[in-house]
């Protein structure tokens, strides 16, 4: 599958409708250290280009001082800077984030209180598959939004067994806004908070269990003796990514030419020469840099102020990533392929698959817990040309207003699984499933039922749009374009998790 960077994606958490079943939540002040006027066009001195926001100022200054940088770079500048990030950024107020009807997108949890339930269900039943232990449960959610899934998980886990197990909910969190607004729902706005140098510490208003936000998830012990259930929604996709085309060079050009001038050509050259007749391809990255002159910024619909183009010459990233990775090396040999590349990826991938299998560096005896991962892209395909804007609900280039616009791009589901089975000999990989096919599995429908019975027309009615939007299989539907993929300890194939095929064993 492959989708256009401005393909319209009404199912995805960029949904263009606003969710039927929204539910509001409220934060306390949030306390910066810096104010960002983030409409405010910004200019050094008279004369001189002007900004649309301090970010794309920023921007452009680095790019200035080195050279146009890797996509990788731009993205996470855009997502995380501590200058106007889209997600760090200092100017968001009580009330308002980047989720729902006063935000930018929606997200699956918001459409339908449904979804966190059965992702509540599918970790209890893997902790029933697993022996019921009576303590040692860690809940760990990265990119936690809202706090809405795992609000919605802790309503439903504390219904079984299974909620006197959990020792600690960790929710990994780089923005300081979001810890606020998640910290308000999950505990109340009036709960103490504590800091420690593994993070900030509350207590959960649903279990009385203790809430731990980290920025990173290796600020969270791996403890060997610990059951972790992971759940990663839509987080996967805000990962940056490297891009890269293969490119047919001149007969004897070195690749490894890292200046700008005139290709070398020397015998003595780093790379081999070519066999006769064949093409001399090598891979060449994806970078960014600014549009000639003044793009329109001040109107309602601004112009993109930066652009991609391929590196003039090969790049760090473009000599060693795509060679990694064996599937990407069998395209090298395909003038104009295209591989969208995210190390990121790997690296949360390996780091759930450590926590659950164990590995040589943190051996685990007993394998447990489990990860469930749902996010949007291709089941069997490299991604390309993925990368998007999305602003109010709407689509946008994705170098306009850097700051102000959220970027997402699919997920290398293949990548992933690779990712965890090497980390780990402890763990096995199952999907990705459509999210349609998990979700129906894991009984919506018969969910969906029984809050209808229970409900007035009116409402009923927005309960029933609400689920089946989540499991719409039309080419642009939630249920056929998100996947679910899930990290189970290592059992020989005897058991398939439910929702993946299986059933719940030891109930």
């Amino acid at each position: 599958m492959k989708l256009s960077p401005l393909a319209l994606r009404a199912v995805s958490r960029r949904a263009r409708d606003a969710p039927t079943l929204l539910r509001q939540t409220t934060s306390l002040p949030l306390h910066s250290s810096h104010r960002w006027l983030s409409h405010t066009a910004v200019r050094r001195s008279e004369g001189e280009r002007k900004w649309s926001t301090p970010l794309a100022e920023k921007i452009a200054t680095a790019i200035e001082a080195t050279e146009p940088m890797p996509l990788a770079r731009y993205m996470r500048m855009c997502l995380t800077s501590d200058l106007g990030g889209y997600y760090t950024r200092g100017d968001l107020k009580e009330g308002h984030d980047q989720f729902g009807l006063k935000g930018d997108f929606v997200t699956s949890p918001e459409i339908s209180q449904i979804f966190g339930e059965l992702i509540g269900i599918w970790f209890v039943a893997e902790w029933l598959s697993q022996g019921r232990p009576s303590r040692g449960v860690e809940l760990i959610e990265v990119g936690p939004g809202r706090g809405t899934l795992m609000d919605d998980i802790l309503r439903t886990i504390k219904k079984y067994p299974m909620a006197p197990a959990i020792d600690a909910i960790y929710m990994v969190e780089a923005s300081a806004h979001l810890r606020n607004v998640q910290k308000n729902l999950l505990c109340g706005p009036d709960a103490q908070v504590s800091e420690s140098k593994v993070g900030y510490h509350s207590v959960c208003k649903h279990t009385e269990i203790p809430i731990v936000w980290t920025q990173t998830i290796e600020s969270i012990p791996k403890d060997p003796k610990k059951m972790p259930f992971i759940v990663a929604h839509e987080f996967f996709d805000a990962l940056p990514i490297h891009a890269f085309q293969a490119v047919e060079l001149p007969p004897n050009q070195d690749a490894s030419n890292a200046s700008s001038g005139p290709p070398r050509t020397s015998p003595t050259a780093a790379s081999p020469p070519t066999a006769a007749g064949k093409p001399n391809i090598q891979w060449r990255e994806m970078v960014v840099s600014p549009v000639p002159g003044q793009p329109k910024i001040d109107q309602e619909n601004p112009e993109p102020e930066f652009q991609m183009s391929l590196a003039k010459h090969a790049t760090r990233h473009s000599r060693h990533l795509p060679d990694l990775y064996p599937r990407f090396r069998n395209l090298k040999s395909i003038p104009n392929a295209v591989v969208e590349i995210c190390p990121d990826a790997g690296l949360y991938a390996a780091d759930f698959a450590a926590r659950i299998g164990g590995s040589p560096k943190h051996p685990k005896p007993e394998p447990s817990g489990a990860a469930l991962i749902l996010d949007y892209g291709p089941s069997d395909t490299i991604p390309v040309n993925s990368l998007r804007g999305i602003r109010k609900h709407l689509h946008v280039s994705p170098f306009s207003e850097p700051g102000l616009v959220d970027l997402s791009v699919d997920v290398d589901f293949t990548a992933v699984a690779d990712s965890a089975i090497r980390a780990s000999e402890g763990v096995e990989v199952h999907g990705p499933v459509d999210q349609a096919e998990f979700l129906t599995r894991m009984a919506i429908r018969e969910r969906a039922e029984q809050l209808m019975r229970a409900a007035d027309p009116e409402r009923a009615r927005d309960i029933e749009k609400s689920y089946k939007r989540l499991v719409d299989r039309g080419p642009n539907g939630m249920g056929k374009l998100y996947k679910a993929l899930a990290i189970l300890p290592e059992n020989g194939g005897r058991r398939a998790p439910v929702g993946f095929g299986g059933d719940i064993a030891g109930a």
